[in-house]
């Protein structure tokens, strides 16, 4: 399995255009090809999109295949999608998601009034969905994770993808540092919009790995050695040490044959997502070394 070209995008649920100073809270997008590397940084969501249909229609139109991954959890646990949409698919949950968020080109957005909709839907008692910032209030959105019972929700806290990454966060927390879930609400609408892209696959849910442009989840941390060794050295922002080492690790593996195995998924990622390399923090060190 050969990529021409991997970009490795750091996400962010800001409510505000980001500093354009303080870099570290910005939208960072990292690049490794044949030619070396190259990160990018975006204020708002809305430049980092432009900028991720540009790159993906570029490599469509010079017939480069292309791996995106993104840091943000794709799927929920079993059983949300169908609660949700009436569909056990991710798919399904992209798409009532676009339409369901609003997110403006200067950041502002709904996704705690959107995450707090759907824990409405859960009459079994608070919803799945949990922390606000603590100047806000949101009767269906508790702030702290104390009363929601999963179980009787009939979900699980974690992905089977969490549970198999040892410090990854649970998609249904939306705040406070190491939260993913705001991130994942505000860029599954994005997953969507590219996904209708002729020439695009998502993976895990779709298996087509020899589509021109494959979309992945990914989880930096896996390397966050090397990426606090490369931060400290360079005086760089962590988010970007980290786009930049993990789209290198992956385009190495990829070059030495070494990428495909990263793919494999136990059954239930088809319905809630995976992250590439999940298990595999020592061969993408590795990697980075390799020339």
């Amino acid at each position: 399995m050969r990529f021409d070209r991997v970009i490795v995008v750091d996400w962010s649920a800001a409510n505000l255009p980001t500093s354009p100073t303080r870099l570290s809270n910005s939208i960072w997008v990292g690049c490794h090809d044949a030619e070396g590397g190259i990160e990018w940084h975006h204020r708002t969501r809305a430049a980092a999109e432009t900028q991720l249909e540009t790159l993906i229609d570029t490599a469509l139109a010079c017939g480069q295949r292309l791996l995106v991954g993104f840091d943000f959890a794709m799927g929920y646990p079993s059983g949300f999608a169908a609660h949700l949409t009436g569909s056990a698919t991710a798919q399904a949950v992209w798409r009532w998601l676009a339409d369901a968020i609003t997110d403006g080109p200067d950041n502002t957005n709904n996704r705690f009034a959107v995450a707090a909709r759907i824990n409405a839907t859960f009459p079994e008692g608070p919803g799945p969905f949990w922390s606000h910032p603590i100047s806000q209030r949101w009767p269906d959105l508790p702030f702290r994770r104390v009363g929601i019972d999963y179980a009787t929700l009939g979900l699980n806290e974690m992905r089977a993808a969490e549970v198999a990454v040892p410090g990854a966060k649970s998609p249904w927390m939306l705040f406070n540092p190491g939260s993913v879930g705001s991130q994942s609400l505000l860029g599954l609408p994005l997953i969507h919009r590219l996904c209708q892209r002729p020439g695009v696959a998502v993976w895990p849910f779709e298996r087509d790995l020899g589509a021109d442009v494959v979309i992945a989840e990914v989880y930096p941390s896996l390397i966050a050695g090397p990426v606090a060794i490369l931060a400290n050295a360079d005086d760089l922002p962590a988010d970007q040490a980290q786009v930049r080492l993990l789209a290198r690790a992956l385009f190495n593996l990829s070059r030495h044959h070494r990428l495909a195995p990263l793919f494999d998924t136990p059954p239930i990622a088809r319905e809630e997502g995976w992250i590439l390399g999940a298990g595999e923090a020592r061969l993408l060190a590795e990697a980075l070394t390799w020339t």
